[in-house]
């Protein structure tokens, strides 16, 4: 350390190695792993010490200091470090990865590049970040001499120059603020943006009068400064419409583009903020020591964007999230209708899941058949994809139900009820009871689709026999389907890979509804003329209202369809062994092999192929359910810490009250007061309760079942 400030008053004339110096002494205080910021910490006080012991030195190194806010270009750090760019998301996703493959050229005429050359590693932010702020603030008090007062480095009417820099970084910002809140896709979301005078130009205005008070008031101290209070209040105005638009965007619809724009409005409000503070801290004295702490947080914050401007993650991260939530949010509504109350509702749920198991069973036998033809790979690969893609959604259609769709959406729901909860341990009752009905509801759906699948195959098979009189399979093909449940043959694994197909259509189903909300799909469909005029207004306007509410689900189940046959293909064209299994086409399988058979399989062989379906099953369930709940908790960004509780409470339901988890009680009035899935909360953002006034009916009261036609 004494070496490196001898350096510094040998070179105290040589202003073109200033930089040189700066990053061998960051070298000499960055610990040997990021991790060890103690080290750094330690450092930095050792450093603090010399200063304060050898005042010639410290003068040294304070002019040189000072010299680098005097000759280097300030206002893109404060306008542009950690804050997204104009050029789109996909446009920054391209540059951020070019920057990684082949690093862009370093100017350091400019201080943010400067900051880059002086934390020149990645890691630095995270010692940087975890020294103490009052380290630094030590650090720098004893370095700058802050009992001296800033207006002594300048001449009396002329601002300093780094203060002047602060102020054009707040005027760059504040015309940033006012483009992007003008935006067309902001004001498409919040049409008051046009009707009313919009803060975001009124914080321009207040902006402009401001600095050019702040200037007079530096020339004559004695001026009054108007108070930046109003400014301050404009600035909370924008973040309220910010809000808004957000809460607005949640339930009609957002895009990567939007949710970029928003992200970067935010960013500059609040950078907007830390440069309003700085100046106010210095109009409090004109002296430096009010504004080490802003200054400190402000300059962590600078090396942690700097660090990280190529982070891809994070990038993504920040700017999916309220695409996610969008997503996920419409998941969780569709949820609700996946969850059961009372009896009639649990019965329903087993009729729809009856005829889910129907299908599912013709399904299988249409792939037995597809799979005899003889297709070229690729057209067998399409033909199997569009038959579950097809099936699927005609399930939706009629109104039946696959019980492994339900965890995509009923953990969507939960998700959504933890975030009601924040913390309240009171509500914990409210959480218990919508998992118990959870969990009554999907044993309802798994059962009625096994319990009428397996009959189904077995009548199925017997039929066709007595037409034809040949059996519908062979026993070596009735074999091969029961190695396929056979736990031991790695159909968990598999059954894994269906449980992410069914999460990824989770996701998929979500991605539509927000797609047809965005775009406004139902309204423009209605501006189509040759539709009104084939099927007439009031049964167009049933379709749309169809399409408005189902949109999402068909898309999900058909895309489902093709994921399942597309990991068959994947296996096939990588030589993986890639495959899938279904609880409900397992038992489908099993059902056929009984009849191919003529039922003189063995028990046991009966018995462990019905413990490898539901073994499968299990595993559906629980791979798709996990993911979704976590991705969903992620959106809201929020953590559950009662684990441990809510898991307590559930096995003293289970103990005292083991019935609840099958079947809904039979006493009215408790089925009436179980507690529902959290609701939202009308607010005056909320949309029209419906799209179509002439139908007189809220889109959420469309019935799935309902035909359009």
């Amino acid at each position: 350390m004494e070496t490196l400030l001898a350096r510094f008053c040998e070179r105290s004339g040589a202003g073109a190695n200033a930089v040189e110096l700066w990053v061998a002494l960051i070298d000499c205080i960055r610990p040997p792993r990021a991790s060890q910021h103690e080290k750094a910490a330690d450092c930095l006080r050792t450093l603090t010490r010399e200063l304060a012991r050898h005042p010639d030195q410290r003068d040294i190194v304070r002019a040189s200091f000072l010299r680098l806010f005097v000759e280097h270009k300030q206002v893109s750090l404060y306008v542009s470090s950690g804050l997204l760019p104009s050029t789109g998301f996909f446009s920054e996703t391209a540059r951020r990865i070019s920057d990684r493959l082949l690093p862009d050229v370093l100017d350091t005429t400019y201080m943010k590049d400067l900051l880059s050359v002086v934390f020149h590693r990645q890691d630095d932010e995270v010692w940087v970040n975890a020294v103490a702020d009052e380290i630094w603030s030590d650090f720098l008090q004893t370095l700058l001499a802050t009992d001296q007062a800033i207006v002594d480095e300048s001449a009396e009417c002329e601002l300093p120059f780094a203060v002047s820099e602060i102020l054009e970084a707040l005027r760059m910002l504040s015309y940033h603020v006012s483009a992007i809140g003008l935006d067309p896709d902001l004001v498409r979301v919040d049409p008051q943006l046009e009707e009313f005078e919009s803060p975001f130009l009124a914080q321009n205005a207040e902006v402009v009068r401001y600095l050019g008070h702040y200037k007079a008031w530096w020339c004559e101290p004695n001026t009054p400064l108007e108070d930046e209070g109003h400014l301050s209040v404009m600035l909370d105005q924008c973040d309220e419409v910010l809000q808004r638009v957000r809460r607005r965007a949640t339930r009609r619809g957002t895009s990567l583009t939007l949710t970029f724009k928003l992200e970067r409005l935010r960013q500059h409000l609040d950078r907007m903020s830390e440069l309003l503070g700085l100046l106010r801290d210095l109009h409090d004295s004109r002296r430096i020591a009010p504004l080490l702490p802003r200054a400190v947080m402000l300059f962590k914050e600078l090396v942690h964007a700097e660090c990280r401007k190529n982070r891809l993650s994070d990038y993504w991260g920040t700017n999916v999230e309220l695409l996610s939530l969008r997503m996920t949010e419409s998941a969780s509504k569709t949820g609700e209708h996946y969850i059961t109350s009372n009896r009639g509702e649990y019965f329903r749920m087993w009729r729809s899941a009856a005829l889910g198991g129907l299908i599912i069973a013709l399904m299988a036998a249409m792939k037995i058949v597809l799979d005899r033809q003889g297709f070229a790979p690729l057209n067998e690969i399409l033909s199997f994809c569009l038959n579950y893609g097809i099936g699927f959604a005609l399930i939706h259609v009629l109104g039946g139900t696959v019980a492994t769709k339900q965890p995509a959406m009923t953990a969507n729901a939960i998700a959504a009820s933890i975030g009601e909860i924040r913390g309240k341990t009171r509500n914990l009752d409210n959480l218990a009871d919508l998992v118990v009905r959870t969990v009554r509801s999907q044993i309802a759906a798994i059962l009625g689709n096994v319990c009428v699948a397996i009959p189904v195959a077995i009548a199925l098979s017997l039929a066709i026999l007595s037409l034809s009189g040949t059996p519908f399979i062979d026993t070596s093909k009735a074999e091969h389907l029961l190695t396929e449940v056979d736990p031991r043959s790695g159909a968990l694994f598999f059954a894994a890979v269906a449980g992410v197909c069914l999460f990824l259509s989770g996701l998929i189903s979500g991605y539509y509804d927000n797609l047809s909300a965005y775009n406004r799909v139902p309204q423009r469909l209605l501006q189509l003329r040759w539709p009104r005029r084939l099927f007439g207004e009031a049964r167009m306007r049933r379709i749309t209202a169809y399409v408005e509410n189902n949109l999402g689900a068909l898309a999900g189940n058909f895309f489902f369809g093709f994921l399942l046959g597309g990991a068959t293909a994947l296996g096939v064209l990588f030589g993986l062994p890639m495959d899938i299994r279904h609880i409900a086409f397992s038992s489908a399988y099993v059902g056929y092999s009984i009849a191919a058979f003529d039922f003189a399989l063995p028990l046991q062989t009966v018995g462990f192929a019905v413990f490898g379906v539901l073994l499968i099953g299990v595993v559906n369930l629980v791979v798709s359910f996990t993911l979704t709940l976590y991705v969903a908790m992620r959106a809201r960004r929020i953590s559950f810490a009662q684990g441990r509780t809510l898991s307590s409470l559930m096995l003293r339901r289970m103990l005292t009250r083991p019935l609840d988890f099958l079947i809904p009680p039979r006493n009215h009035l408790a089925a009436k007061s179980a507690p529902q899935p959290a609701a939202r909360t009308a607010t005056a953002d909320e949309a029209p309760a419906s799209q179509f006034p002439e139908t007189g009916r809220a889109p959420s009261e469309t019935p799935r079942t309902q035909s359009p036609l």
